[in-house]
C-alpha cells in the first residue's frame, strides 16, 4: 500500500466516527496496542525533542530499502498518534517519507484537536522522521 493510500484509509476511518471523545478514544486503544521499545532504546539520541510526553522514535533500513519505524510514549494518546504515523510510514522508502505530505493529520481534524504542546510534539515526530529518511537517504 502507498503512503497516500494508506492515509487515504485513515481519514476514512476517523470520518465514520463524528464524536472527538470518539476518536480520542480510538487514538488511545491505538496507542494500547503499540509495541514497548526495549529499554535500551529509550536512549536520549531516540527521544524527541519538543514533546509535551517523552517520546522515542527508533528506525531501522529493511534490506528492500524500505523503512520500519518503532516509537514508544509514556502517554497513551501521544502513543495513538505515532502509532499513526509508523502506520503510515512504515514499509515505504526514504524518498517517499521525505516527499510526504501528511495530510491526514489536517484531514482528520487532529490539529485542532490537540493543544499546541502536543501539536508541537506531532510536528517535532514528522520532522525526526523525515530526518531519518534523510540520513538514510543520504547514506546511498
Amino acid at each position: 500500500m502507498t503512503l497516500n493510500e494508506t492515509q487515504d484509509q485513515i481519514i476514512e476511518e476517523f470520518n465514520e466516527i463524528d464524536d472527538w471523545m470518539d476518536r480520542y478514544q480510538l487514538l488511545i486503544d491505538l496507542g494500547e496496542d503499540c509495541t514497548p521499545l526495549p529499554q535500551e532504546e529509550k536512549t536520549a539520541t531516540n527521544l524527541i525533542d519538543g514533546c509535551q510526553s517523552r517520546v522515542w522514535i527508533v528506525c531501522d533500513e529493511k534490506e528492500d530499502g524500505t523503512l520500519r519505524f518503532r516509537a514508544e510514549s509514556d502517554a497513551l494518546i501521544v502513543k495513538g498518534i505515532v502509532s499513526l504515523l509508523l502506520r503510515v510510514v512504515n514499509g515505504q522508502t526514504a524518498q517517499d517519507i521525505m516527499d510526504a505530505d501528511f495530510y491526514f493529520i489536517r484531514d482528520i481534524g487532529l490539529i485542532e484537536h490537540l493543544s499546541p504542546t502536543r501539536s508541537n510534539g506531532l510536528l517535532a515526530m514528522i520532522k525526526r522522521i523525515k530526518m531519518y529518511a534523510l540520513a538514510i537517504s543520504a547514506r546511498g
